[in-house]
């Protein structure tokens, strides 16, 4: 993992920021993140373990044994007291503990009594969360369990970061097929349980073959970075493009009818259409675009994307360069 410079604790607009990098709050379980949590709990035999995020008013955990619910309010979280150190946090008898003898989570007969907590610090020194244990006992915690702790903390900041870049497409910077195929899956949740309108489009540059064949790939590389760089500024910061395959990219724009769908669609296909390459003034490329929204007789995210996608082929044979409602 690259090593870590400077931890900045006092900058809580940046440290979400990086939190928000991760696309991590509310996700899905993940087999990786869950087999951290299992080892752990088998070292240091104890009752509770978690993956924790630190939001702006609350925190999540990511997994975790031991706990009854997914999350709760920040101004309870143990683990905020954490993530205001670069060191590992530690309480080994909350009762004498006067910051949390009267703590809600502490005072019960069956309440917390011992807390071990190491932040997870990301490359750019920001604290986004902890990986914490508890127990119902008063407990020591040796200079060694503090190591152990601190070192399985760094393993979850590596995972994370391996997570970013899987689903990172390494030309464009646009997500991978699996991050938005994933960011797709949970806004389809997300419309099941709470009707919240949500919106795809399925972008694929015109005759890019041909790109290609006349130019050379290192300048249809150019092209596709470009492409992406220019839809970026027409797009609205809660808009997600990715890079799906080849030439074709997916915008999935949450909390947007399908009417307003279209007209963002539209900011992005003038937005290609204009683009102007100085070494090669006569190159010029455009988009065709398939735009659909996730409806109640979608019973899995792959009917939405279809749907979308059959716009985009309707685009193209309505002459391309255009933006088609499914």
């Amino acid at each position: 993992m690259t090593a870590i410079t400077a931890i900045h604790l006092d900058d809580e607009e940046g440290r979400i920021s990086a939190l928000r990098r991760y696309e991590l709050l509310d996700s899905a379980p993940e087999a990786e993140f869950d087999t951290i949590i299992q080892l752990i709990m088998n070292i240091f035999k104890v009752e509770i373990a978690a993956i924790s995020l630190i939001d702006t008013d609350r925190q999540w955990f990511k997994s975790s044994q031991g706990m009854l619910t997914p999350g709760t309010p920040r101004s309870v979280a143990f683990c905020d007291y954490t993530i205001r150190s670069a060191e590992v946090f530690s309480v080994e008898d909350a009762m004498r503990d006067p910051r949390f003898r009267n703590h809600e989570w502490v005072t019960p007969a069956d309440g917390l009594r011992c807390y071990l907590g190491a932040p997870l610090t990301t490359p750019d020194g920001y604290n986004v969360g902890s990986v914490c244990i508890a127990g119902r006992e008063p407990r020591h915690f040796s200079s060694a369990d503090r190591d152990v702790l601190q070192s399985f903390a760094r393993l979850v900041v590596s995972q994370m970061e391996l997570r970013l870049i899987a689903k990172r497409d390494s030309l464009t910077d646009a997500l991978s097929r699996r991050g938005f195929e994933d960011a797709v899956t949970e806004s389809f949740i997300d419309f099941q349980k709470t009707e919240t309108p949500a919106s795809v489009a399925i972008l694929d540059l015109d005759h890019f073959k041909a790109v290609n064949d006349t130019y050379g790939h290192g300048i249809g590389d150019s092209v596709l970075r470009a492409m992406v760089e220019a839809a970026g500024l027409v797009l609205r910061r809660t808009d997600v493009v990715g890079r799906i395959g080849g030439e074709e990219f997916g915008v999935l724009m949450r909390g947007t009818t399908v009417e307003a769908a279209l007209q963002v669609a539209e900011r992005v296909r003038s937005a290609v259409e204009a683009l102007r390459f100085p070494e090669l003034p006569e190159l010029r490329v455009t988009a065709s675009i398939g735009v659909a929204a996730c409806t109640p007789d979608d019973s899995q995210p792959d009917m939405w994307l279809e749907a979308a996608d059959r716009a985009l082929y309707l685009a193209k044979q309505g002459g391309r360069n255009r933006v088609v409602r499914g």
